[in-house]
């Protein structure tokens, strides 16, 4: 499923045109994203959290040559489902 999928089930489920539930599924995803840079988490009752971690430095291979290579340190957002999603995909 990707976000027009997404969008036009909203739009199936709550009459809206296909246009303004894809505004609404841009939306949602825009403002976790800008909440993510932040670094604040995003918490959806039901659904899970979205986290920030820091990834600190660390040494690499490169996989052709196998000569060490520094990787550098990075953020990454992370995901973690609530028990109900959870209990949902394990039946």
């Amino acid at each position: 499923m990707n976000n027009t999928d997404l969008a036009d089930r909203i739009a199936e489920t709550h009459g809206l045109t296909k246009a303004d539930a894809r505004k609404v599924v841009d939306s949602v995803f825009g403002v976790i994203a800008e909440a993510s840079a932040k670094g604040e988490e995003v918490s959806l009752n039901g659904f899970g959290k979205f986290k920030v971690k820091d990834m600190p430095a660390r040494q690499g291979r490169n996989p052709s040559t196998g000569a060490a290579i520094e990787i550098a340190a990075s953020k990454k957002l992370t995901f973690a489902p609530a028990k109900a999603v959870k209990d949902k995909l394990n039946g």
